[in-house]
């Protein structure tokens, strides 16, 4: 996994994983502000074939406000982005941004304490997966 996500296999398929995914963000307060498929993308404008690959932008609007009053330009770091995706294979992985590597960009005394309030919410959509 990279430095800046966090996520995991699951044992279900694509599209249930989507659902699953949503339903878990909602119990945390999340609502997905946008829906990326990024497979349907590539295959339109390039051609290209890819497994299914799908960004969902997350935002839990509490939070964001409390981000956003803080420090207006957080703005274009949110919202957390969630992607699903199958390789060749058809082995689904949801990996998450990990707020706290990204926030460390925002040199303000309110963020880490936010962005560890998100972490925590995101880890346990990750572990109801």
């Amino acid at each position: 996994m990279a430095q800046y996500t966090f996520g995991k296999i699951v044992t279900s398929d694509f599209g249930t994983a989507v659902e699953k995914v949503t339903q878990a963000l909602a119990a945390e307060g999340f609502g997905v502000l946008a829906e990326i498929d990024v497979a349907a993308t590539m295959k339109q404008k390039l051609g290209f074939e890819m497994p299914p690959y799908r960004i969902l932008g997350a935002c839990n609007p509490q939070l964001a406000q409390q981000a956003i009053s803080a420090e207006p330009q957080i703005g274009a770091l949110l919202p957390c982005n969630v992607v699903v995706r199958a390789d060749a294979a058809g082995t689904v992985s949801v990996d998450f941004m990990d707020p706290e590597a990204v926030l460390r960009l925002v040199d303000h005394p309110d963020v880490p304490a936010l962005a560890g309030q998100v972490k925590e919410r995101l880890l346990r959509v990750m572990n109801a997966l």
